[in-house]
């Protein structure tokens, strides 16, 4: 299993961060984290429509007859890439490291009510981005009750 996420409180405002390691250049990583048509088979609700540049938009469908945008807040190519979700902000960066790279995916948001079912959530989608990162054909693994129970003990928080 991938590491798990840590969870971060600073200013009424909570960070949920996860470290994954590619062996693959910050470039390609860029590229299929930013690719419209990827970027919508690990990221939830996300469409496949994207404008890629600063204050571009990304749209959403919650699947629910609720669609919104996201707005590029930071954009520097292929090292950061981020974004504002409605009220959350989703941050990206890759580092050079060996020769791969490492990525750090921070969500910022205000209620920690949803914490260790976000934090699961999250580590189910960059297991997905992995796979399609390396190649390999996506699946998703039934491991939702576990995750919740391994981050709400790791968060000592009830989910």
């Amino acid at each position: 299993m991938n590491e798990i996420g840590a969870l971060h409180e600073s200013n009424g405002s909570y960070a949920l961060r996860f470290e994954r390691f590619f062996s693959h250049n910050p470039e390609d990583v860029f590229l299929v984290i930013t690719n419209p048509n990827s970027f919508s088979q690990w990221y939830p609700f996300a469409k496949g429509e994207m404008d890629l540049r600063l204050d571009g938009k990304i749209a959403f469908d919650d699947g629910e007859g609720t669609t919104y945008e996201g707005i590029i807040t930071e954009l520097e190519k292929p090292y950061l890439f981020g974004f504002r979700e409605v009220d959350d902000l989703i941050n990206i960066s890759l580092q050079e490291e060996g020769k791969g790279c490492r990525m750090i995916f921070t969500h910022t948001f205000k209620d920690d009510s949803w914490a260790v079912n976000t934090a699961a959530g999250w580590h189910r989608c960059l297991d997905v981005l992995v796979q399609i990162v390396n190649g390999e054909p996506i699946k998703w693994d039934d491991n939702s009750a576990k995750l919740r129970k391994i981050y709400s003990e790791a968060f000592n928080m009830e989910h």
